[in-house]
This record gives structure tokens, C-alpha cells and sequence, in this order.
């Protein structure tokens, strides 16, 4: 009897028809011929760290955990199996001399399915990993291996880049790389009206930068990092004008090393969330509403805190940050507290403000909603008719987000 299968939140549990771990493409590609043949669906999945159903199925569910490593180191580019954690991956880039450009706050997913659902770090100057991904290398529904590059199939790329799994199974990615260095992580806190007041200005002034909003307190915790062999003496302005008095306007040195062991945090508590990306225009108004709802109506039952980071604009069509400088809110909630009423409430403000939901996480809308956010919208369905002709990859759940009723 197939096992279950159970993500990294709890929130989403189903049984499939069968499961398999090909051990390299030909694999793959036998298993989509397969379910293509016999008209079961099939739907790659990763580490389980979404919170969204975009990998429920009732069909085939297969993994990638055996097709990881990295496969070639050349010129700044990385190529890697489709199935490659982003730990292990930080660590080969590192032994090489290399490095991501960016991370996001977990290094638990794989490299496929963190560039599928847009997975982001923060910044100014940096797009969310798929915009570091150069080529892909995948198995179509109709069990064509195609790559895509700037050279090869280019006008699928921005397709391919984040493809939420609807094109094919992802078995190899190609990655822009650079050469490897040392962050210095900082973090202190601060009241939330000194956080805002100053908001621009320490994004402008640090590499990287970040801050927590405590419902529970009404505090933020304020986190940046630089790299610590570029850190002139006029970008240290933050750790001298901490607010004061308070005793916990200190800022501390919190860790010194490489990007893929400074920028993701360990996360043993579990939990749900549900994140937006503005506009960065609108962030302030929607911001002080998201505040002011919690405040009156949800600070009871909120047990964690709320999460502001910015990315850069793409030209990636299913990205959330497509075409627009971002600055996203993600509320975060313990998994042994309810969440949905407080989710609700906040993408009810988040939609008012141009909000696009993070593909990986919990939200509610469907096609009809979606496509207007997304200008590039008809085009990347043209390219999934083009590459998945007979929805092998095609579930309830993908058809909810991508076909209108």
C-alpha cells in the first residue's frame, strides 16, 4: 500500500496512487510516457516544505531525492539535479569556491522546487532564486526532453523559470553563480514606528534587510546583512543610530560566514503561513492596515510574528515580483494554533493593495482571480498546452490556480 504523504507543516496530507524516486532521466521520462499512456496524472514533488496542495494527487507522485548533486562547475555557472537540497548545494558551491547570489530564510527545499513556487530571500538588488536560473532541463507531458536556455528554446525560459510544475518534471537546473564570500548577520530590536520611520534608508544602506513585527509586543526585530569584505565605515550608520533608550536596541553580531550558512535559519517549530507581494508603492498603507487589523482583531490568538522582505523585479511570467520592485508581508502562525480565519482576514487586505500570493504557501485564489495580476498570464498557459498537451501534470488543484471556470 503507497504511504501517505505528509509535508513539512502538517497542513496537507494525501495518499497517491503510487510513488517513485527514478534514479536518473530515462527514468523520468518512462514514468510520464507511462501516466501519459494510461491518462493517470503525475506530479513532481520535492523536500514537502509547501504549504500549498500544488503537489496533491491521485495519480503519481515523484521524487527527485535520488537525481541530486551538482553536475558541472563552469564559467559562474552551476549545473545541478533537479532534486539538489539547497544545503547540500551551498556546501558544493563552497568547496568549489563559489556561491548563490541569494538565499532565502530556509535551505530545507530542493533546488526545483524552490525555483517552481518563486522561493525569494530580500533585498534590493535581488530577484528571487528562479532569477539566477539560466537553463532548465526538463521532461515534457509528452515525454520530450527539451532544454531551455538563452540559446536553446529561449522563449520558454521565462516560462520555465517558475513553472509551479506544470510543464514538466525539472530533472537539471543551471544556476549563475559567483565567486564565494563572507556575510555579516546583525540583528537588533527596535520599536515598530522607528523600524518604518527608517525603512528606506536600511534597505538602500544594507546588502540584505529584513524585519520581524511582534503583535504580541509591538516590537520588530531588524536584520541585515553585508558582506563583510565591502562594509565601508558609512554603511555601519545602523548599528549608531539604534533607537535609544530601551535595553533592547543593542545590536548584536549574530554570525559570520558564508552565504549558505548565514542567510537560512534553522526552523525547528513548525508552522503555517501565508505571504503577499505589493507592490513596494503600497506596502506602507497596506502595512499600517495588516498592523491595525492584528492589533484590534486577531492578537489574541497570533502566536508568531510577521515578516517583511523586499525583491527585485523580474521578467519571469509566473513570478510574483513580475515587473514591479516588491516588498512582501508573510504572517506566520504555530501549526498547533488556527490559522485560516486570521489568513483570510489578512489576503482580504493584501488583495486591496495589488497583492500576488506566494505560489508556495497558503492562500485562496483561483484563475479568475490570478490572471489579472499577471500581464504574461495567457503566455505561460500557451507554453503548458505547447508542453503538457494532455494534463499528465494536471490536478484539481493545479486547475484551480491556472484555468478559469
Amino acid at each position: 500500500m503507497t504511504r501517505p504523504f505528509v509535508n513539512w507543516s502538517g497542513s496537507l496530507s494525501f495518499t497517491p496512487a503510487g510513488r517513485a524516486e527514478p534514479a536518473g532521466e530515462d527514468e523520468v521520462r518512462d514514468l510520464v510516457l507511462r501516466a501519459r499512456e494510461s491518462g493517470r496524472t503525475l506530479r513532481p514533488v520535492g523536500s514537502g516544505h509547501s504549504s500549498s496542495p500544488l503537489v496533491r494527487t491521485d495519480g503519481l507522485l515523484v521524487s527527485l531525492d535520488r537525481m541530486a548533486g551538482v553536475l558541472s562547475l563552469a564559467d559562474l555557472r552551476a549545473t545541478a539535479w533537479g532534486g539538489t537540497r539547497l544545503k547540500a548545494l551551498g556546501e558544493s558551491l563552497y568547496d568549489a569556491g563559489l556561491a548563490m547570489d541569494n538565499l532565502g530564510d530556509v535551505d530545507y527545499q530542493s533546488i526545483a522546487g524552490a525555483t517552481a513556487t518563486g522561493t525569494h530571500g530580500t533585498g534590493l538588488g535581488f530577484g528571487n532564486l528562479s532569477t539566477q536560473v539560466s537553463g532548465v532541463r526538463l521532461v515534457a507531458g509528452t515525454g520530450e526532453v527539451l532544454e531551455i536556455s538563452a540559446t536553446s528554446n529561449a522563449e520558454l525560459l521565462p516560462a520555465a523559470r517558475l513553472s509551479l510544475g506544470a510543464l514538466g518534471v525539472v530533472t537539471q537546473l543551471t544556476l549563475d553563480v559567483q565567486p564565494r564570500y563572507v556575510l555579516r548577520r546583525r540583528a537588533w530590536c527596535a520599536p515598530v514606528e522607528w523600524t518604518l520611520d527608517h525603512l528606506a534608508e536600511l534597505a538602500h544602506t544594507n546588502r540584505n534587510m529584513d524585519f520581524y513585527w511582534y503583535p504580541r509586543n509591538d516590537l520588530t526585530q531588524v536584520r541585515t546583512m553585508n558582506r563583510a569584505d565591502d562594509l565601508p565605515e558609512d554603511r555601519m550608520w545602523a548599528a549608531r543610530r539604534v533607537p535609544e533608550p530601551g535595553p533592547w536596541s543593542e545590536p548584536k553580531e549574530l554570525e559570520l560566514g558564508p552565504t549558505h550558512r548565514t542567510i537560512p535559519q534553522n526552523r525547528e517549530l513548525r508552522f503555517e503561513e501565508i505571504e503577499y507581494m505589493l507592490p513596494s508603492e503600497a506596502f506602507p498603507a497596506c502595512f499600517a492596515e495588516v498592523r491595525r487589523r492584528i492589533l484590534s482583531r486577531h492578537r489574541r490568538s497570533v502566536g508568531w510574528r510577521v515578516l517583511v522582505r523586499t525583491i527585485a523585479a523580474d521578467d519571469i511570467w509566473l513570478s510574483n515580483a513580475y515587473g514591479r520592485p516588491t516588498t512582501t508581508i508573510a504572517c506566520l502562525q504555530n501549526t498547533s494554533l488556527p490559522y485560516e480565519e486570521y489568513f483570510r482576514d489578512m489576503e482580504s487586505v493584501f488583495r486591496q493593495y495589488g497583492g500576488r500570493p506566494h505560489w508556495g504557501k497558503k492562500h485562496w485564489l483561483t484563475a479568475r482571480e490570478l490572471r489579472p495580476l499577471y500581464p504574461r498570464w495567457d503566455d505561460f498557459q500557451a507554453a503548458r498546452r505547447r508542453l503538457d498537451p494532455d494534463r499528465v501534470f494536471g490536478t484539481p488543484d493545479l486547475d484551480r490556480l491556472l484555468e478559469e471556470a
